[in-house]
């Protein structure tokens, strides 16, 4: 699969790079990798640090309410008892990982799936490599602009960290910029469209091709 590269000016070089079958064109995409893996990217997400006092953990006395024979109530141990108010909570929330073991070539095939979905809607774009020399926003979203992509949520993917360019699309909110290596099933599904650097388009090939 061949795709058209264009330049920082939104027009084709009339150069093509080509997209692996393999990881951009699967026949049948893998619907249940895709849930799994997003179902494990969201989960990693929790904090997990949510918490309630059982009854050995509140304050109170251990002094028994009244005694236990002859109100008619049922006998209780302490003002702690989650049957009292203040008392401590049955089966309350405790800190946790959420996260759960998933295959690594699930996740593979969970990215080369939403890939292939990008891939058949024509959302996946290729522009030739640039680079400034300090941060500029302003010039990043000019990019965008002259691509018609402004006013959509974008994944730019870098071949590589590159501090400059990730600065300068950082502040722009439906923008988000993301090397080759961290790409992940969440963030292709998430955007509207993936831009890749010509380089990048290389190094995914080699990471994900079987």
């Amino acid at each position: 699969m061949e795709v058209a590269v264009y330049n920082i000016e939104g027009a084709a070089t009339g150069r093509m790079v080509n997209l692996e079958e393999t990881v951009f064109g699967l026949e049948t995409p893998s619907d249940q990798a895709i849930y799994q893996d997003v179902r494990l990217i969201l989960a990693n997400q929790r904090q997990g640090t949510h918490k309630a006092k059982g009854r050995s953990e509140v304050h109170g006395t251990n002094k028994k309410p009244f005694r236990q024979k002859g109100t008619g109530n049922a006998r209780q141990g302490d003002r702690k008892s989650p049957l009292f108010r203040h008392g401590g909570r049955i089966f309350g929330p405790e800190p946790r990982d959420y996260g759960f073991k998933l295959n690594r070539k699930v996740k593979a095939l969970a990215r080369r799936s939403a890939l292939t979905y990008k891939a058949r809607e024509d959302k996946v774009k290729v522009v030739e490599s640039f680079g400034f020399e300090t941060p500029k926003t302003k010039e990043f979203l000019s990019i965008l602009t002259k691509l018609n992509l402004a006013d959509k949520k974008v994944l730019f993917v870098l071949p590589e960290q590159d501090n400059i360019l990730y600065f300068s699309g950082r502040n722009l909110p439906k923008a988000q910029v993301v090397t080759a290596a961290d790409l992940n099933t969440y963030d292709i599904l998430h955007a509207d469209t993936i831009v890749f650097l010509e380089d990048a388009v290389n190094v995914i090939n080699e990471r994900l091709a079987n």
